[in-house]
């Protein structure tokens, strides 16, 4: 897979989570949200992985591409980077109502982290 699709399935993938975050909330819209942030975060770190295979830095785990992801100057030091992570990890390996809740009133604040590594990686690709 080139690293240009990647990217695109992230940037298609954000835009849908994005969408949904924009419907009245309901349990079907939480849900929906959820489920999204699951494949906008999956593709995130993957596009991450692409990029920094191709710079000859390889990592294997989420949370190693995003500290590589880091130290290339892609993403900003922030807890916010790993609080969405662990969100993430428990919205996989999970499933409780209380905990989607919780996480689907997050979701709103990881907007500016995507956009700010997706605006990253346009820059250092061209």
């Amino acid at each position: 897979m080139s690293e240009d699709y990647r990217f695109k399935s992230f940037e298609r993938a954000f835009k849908r989570l994005k969408e949904v975050l924009m419907e009245p909330k309901s349990a079907l819209a939480r849900d929906a949200a959820v489920k999204r942030f699951e494949f906008t975060f999956e593709l995130s770190w993957k596009a991450i992985q692409r990029f920094l295979e191709g710079e000859g830095t390889p990592c294997n785990s989420p949370k190693n591409c995003f500290k590589e992801a880091y130290k290339f100057g892609l993403v900003p030091d922030s807890p916010l980077w790993i609080r969405m992570i662990e969100d993430r990890n428990l919205t996989v390996h999970t499933y409780n109502e209380s905990v989607a809740e919780e996480i689907y009133g997050r979701l709103s604040s990881y907007i500016p982290l995507f956009e700010e590594l997706m605006e990253s990686l346009k820059r250092m690709k061209s």
